[in-house]
């Protein structure tokens, strides 16, 4: 779900084709598999269509070859950084880490940033996580266009 969210949010900010979103996961369960039957259903539910996506798993030659990772909980995050070299693990970050904006927008307050999973869920609970995606997206999207700005000239004295 978050691979969809977010593709969705970096267009709406006007960076495709500038930023690739894809998705893995440390584990090789479901590789090939179309995402769970739950998760697309409740993308489609708001609009989105997850039907494209097939698992995969993260292979650790990719991580010299991104800017960026964003896990969604701890446990992953570990995993993650466990992967990879000393100079590639400030790139790994937590997708809710990312995505908060104090208290206003994106994932706002204190508290826990892991995004849960809701495999096995409800749908319910698969809502749940994709309003915590679609909160923390958008921020995301706007932090990168931020980074690929190019600076402003700066006024001659």
């Amino acid at each position: 779900m978050a691979e969809t969210v977010l593709r969705d949010a970096v267009a709406e900010a006007g960076l495709d084709g500038q930023v690739i979103v894809d998705s893995a996961g440390t584990g090789d369960w479901h590789i090939g598999h179309q995402m769970n039957s739950g998760a697309r259903a409740a993308l489609t539910r708001r609009g989105y269509d997850g039907s494209a996506h097939r698992a995969r798993q993260i292979d650790a030659s990719w991580l010299p070859q991104r800017d960026l990772f964003l896990a969604m909980d701890s446990r992953n995050l570990a995993d993650l950084r466990r992967m990879a070299d000393v100079g590639e693990r400030d790139r790994i970050r937590l997708f809710g880490d990312v995505g908060k904006v104090g208290d206003v927008g994106g994932l706002g307050g204190a508290g826990d940033r892991d995004i849960p999973d809701p495999y096995g869920g409800d749908a319910a609970e698969f809502g749940y996580v994709l309003d915590l995606l679609r909160g923390a997206a958008p921020v995301i999207a706007a932090r990168l266009a931020e980074l690929l700005e190019p600076s402003a000239p700066k006024p001659q004295a």
